[in-house]
């Protein structure tokens, strides 16, 4: 127990000695299996206090960065500083400044959540009386206190994703990681997730969390990185992405015949709208869609055409995925090369 506290001494003065704006960083980041290249020479820096975001589809390189920031996997080439460790050489004190939150649960079941967090602050070294007052504290933060002595088996999969995020928060982490923190759960119990995400947040915990829902990613997050192929293909916060992702698009819907439709996109074509034929009318792009709306509709009145339906939609993080990727998140399942990459992630998580 004195080696620990040394230990942590020690830790404790390097990271305050660590003043850095950015609590993580990492250049040039590479993991390779077997001649596969899962994750491609990524350069990432999250702030304190940031929620950053890794967003893209199953197999996209997501959780492989994630398991290198964190030490489970050794990188294949670059680095990576976590809170001022270097994470090839300071493993450990990576380890110790960190907490995990996987994407499969990682609870025993059959013991209570009591226990599940006990065995993990003695792992991490701490002492009964910090332990008990940091076990309490933990599981007031997610709501279940009242459930501390029960059998985690009772627990509803909600319940159990938050005592798993009060276990990453029980030891006091610089950085809490979060791989797909609500997959799996219901919509509503995604929410409250959300909920107890935003009051660390609000706090100052630094999180990285991965994810491919879109919703997530824009309510969550400080920042985003897309991630497809291994690579980064944008950066920045949700509000900065959209607005790289171009103009606003008007949607006039018709139940016209096709040749109305096409004589309808000749007429705003040459009234210079950058305008496409959809099935069920025609998209127009523009940047004030407010003003334009009356000219549209004009053109359409022009070729006696019924517009049964005006929609205008700003972009959305779909509209960036599919821009930087050239399809849609919502519909991509993975790849033969994404199917590639995760099952080679599996493998070199399970022999590590």
């Amino acid at each position: 127990m004195a080696e620990n506290g040394r230990r942590n001494e020690k830790q404790n003065k390097k990271q305050s000695e660590f003043e850095s704006e950015f609590v993580v960083e990492a250049r040039s980041l590479t993991k390779k299996f077997n001649g596969f290249t899962a994750v491609n020479a990524i350069d990432l820096s999250v702030r304190r206090g940031e929620v950053f975001g890794l967003l893209g589809p199953n197999g996209a390189g997501k959780s492989t960065t994630m398991y290198m920031l964190s030490t489970i996997l050794a990188p294949s080439s670059g680095s990576a500083v976590i809170n001022g460790f270097d994470a090839g050489r300071e493993p450990i004190a990576v380890r110790r400044s960190i907490g995990m939150v996987f994407q499969d649960s990682t609870l025993d079941t059959n013991l209570t959540g009591f226990d599940n967090l006990d065995i993990h602050g003695r792992l991490y070294g701490m002492n009964g009386a910090e332990r008990g007052k940091k076990i309490t504290e933990v599981l007031e933060l997610v709501e279940l206190a009242d459930w501390r002595g029960k059998l985690v088996k009772t627990y509803s999969g909600g319940m159990k994703r938050r005592l798993e995020i009060a276990r990453g928060l029980l030891h006091t982490p610089t950085v809490l990681f979060l791989d797909e923190p609500t997959l799996g759960l219901d919509a509503q119990t995604r929410r409250h997730i959300w909920d107890y995400l935003r009051k660390l947040r609000a706090a100052g915990v630094t999180m990285i969390l991965t994810t491919h829902y879109l919703e997530e990613a824009d309510e969550l997050c400080d920042r985003v990185a897309i991630i497809d192929h291994g690579e980064i293909k944008a950066l920045g916060s949700p509000d900065e992405l959209k607005r790289q992702a171009g103009e606003t698009v008007v949607y006039l819907k018709t139940s016209g015949a096709q040749k109305q439709k096409q004589k309808l996109l000749a007429a705003l074509k040459k009234k210079n709208f950058a305008a496409n034929a959809i099935e069920g009318g025609v998209a127009v792009k523009c940047k004030s869609c407010e003003n334009a709306i009356p000219a549209l509709l004009r053109a359409a009145d022009s070729q006696k055409i019924p517009v049964d339906a005006v929609e205008m939609r700003k972009p959305s993080l779909e509209d960036v995925f599919l821009s930087y990727t050239g399809r849609s998140l919502r519909d991509a399942g993975a790849s033969g090369a994404e199917a590639r990459r995760a099952a080679a992630t599996a493998r070199g998580f399970r022999h590590k």
